[in-house]
């Protein structure tokens, strides 16, 4: 899968937060208003954008979903025909994004909105225009340096990300997705994180574990956040073993459905296999029935097999060689 569609399959939570709190205000506000001047007509157009906009993302989150489900049929189509049918998808809504902001250049709520879907087709430049320009406009927005802070974190310059997700955080105390983006960019960019606070790698693993501890405080039954969490611990050396099973045990105790689960024993699997814990790693293996972790399951198995061979090899008795004939 490109990387476009790898973008489309994630919502950017940050923009889909700010568009529902702008959606409650409108909607509130239509109620009992009624729409006697510019003002309420441009907030009225604005909604329909919004709206447009969230059905044309369904529409699409909807292709994605069935066509992965065929694909795992047989069937299905290309990568790039998908590709071609969400751009075209897309097309008038970023053709209703650019009327209105030429219309209506200080709204900067439709700034961060047309940001956020050019982020999500992957046009950063573009993206950053529409934030920056909002910045201009509302200083004390948290979700213009998230979202800010996100591209700078995909272009540079790393150390500005740092400084743009601390603002939206002391703005914004209580977004898990702040606390989460800001983790993920300070464990991926470990040299910059090193430099910048002045610490050692053990204590980015510890910040960035203690970002991602913070956006679990606030949003703790987010199963794809607590199955980052869980993951992140794989790249840290030495090994937090224990620390990865808990985290582990954590996701599987929010996990929604069967294939959540059973992602979380291929996991324990594979903890317990790196870690000499043969017939533990088995049984998890065994719980795993879902034709869509076969490929992975059948890796782990054989994986396991093999370190299970060598172990019972080194652990013979010397002289069990030696009598063979």
């Amino acid at each position: 899968m490109d990387r476009l569609l790898i973008g489309l399959l994630g919502s950017l939570l940050a923009a889909s937060q700010l568009s529902a709190a702008s959606n409650a205000v409108v909607q509130a506000a239509d109620v009992s208003i009624t729409a006697t001047n510019s003002g309420d007509l441009v907030e009225k157009d604005y909604q329909k954008l919004m709206d447009d906009d969230d059905a044309a993302q369904a529409e699409v989150d909807k292709w994605i979903s069935e066509n992965e489900e065929f694909k795992a049929r047989g069937a299905g189509v290309p990568d790039t025909e998908l590709n071609r049918r969400i751009m075209a998808r897309f097309d008038p809504i970023r053709k209703a994004y650019e009327d209105f902001v030429r219309h209506h250049p200080n709204h900067v709520k439709a700034r961060i909105a047309y940001g956020s879907f050019l982020g999500d087709l992957h046009d950063e430049e573009g993206a950053q225009t529409q934030l920056e320009k909002a910045l201009e406009l509302n200083a004390k927005d948290p979700a213009v340096y998230n979202n800010l802070a996100n591209i700078y974190g995909h272009g540079g310059p790393v150390k500005k990300a740092f400084e743009f997700y601390a603002k939206a955080i002391e703005l914004n105390p209580r977004e898990p997705v702040y606390y989460h983006n800001f983790g993920t960019t300070v464990y991926l960019f470990r040299t910059d994180a090193k430099e910048f606070y002045g610490i050692n790698e053990q204590q980015v693993f510890d910040k960035a574990l203690d970002l991602y501890s913070n956006a679990m405080k606030f949003d703790p039954t987010n199963f794809p956040l607590a199955s980052d969490v869980a993951q992140t611990y794989y790249g840290i050396k030495p090994e937090r073993t224990q620390e990865a099973l808990k985290a582990w045990t954590n996701a599987l105790s929010i996990a929604h459905d069967e294939i959540e689960r059973e992602g979380v024993y291929l996991h324990f699997a594979r903890i317990k296999l790196q870690n000499g814990q043969f017939a533990e790693a088995r049984a998890h293996l065994n719980s795993v029935t879902n034709a869509m972790y076969d490929t992975l399951k059948a890796r782990l198995t054989r994986n396991l097999n093999e370190r299970e061979s060598k172990s019972k090899e080194t652990n013979a008795p010397a002289g069990d060689a030696a009598t063979k004939p």
